[in-house]
């Protein structure tokens, strides 16, 4: 009367689905993991660190060497 094998096969279906969603999301997370691990603390992806900046406005000219190291040595100091 009953047919147990098709409810089987529906949960087996169900699951396999719940499966590949757990590891899409265990793959995403992981890669941004990785990629924010180079751009400091948190989750500041794509952003750039005060340090990283000044550095960068240093090799363009905007500033000289005694402005880079003035700054250089305030941000040190805050952390």
């Amino acid at each position: 009367m009953y047919d147990y094998g098709h409810m089987w096969w529906g949960g087996g279906f169900l699951m396999m689905i719940l499966w590949t969603i757990l590891i899409i999301a265990l793959l995403i997370w992981v890669i941004r993991m990785i990629q924010g691990r180079g751009s400091g603390p948190g989750w500041r992806t794509g952003s750039e660190t005060p340090m990283e900046i000044l550095k960068k406005r240093y090799a363009r000219g905007e500033i000289n060497k005694e402005e880079f190291d003035r700054m250089k040595k305030d941000l040190t100091d805050q952390f």
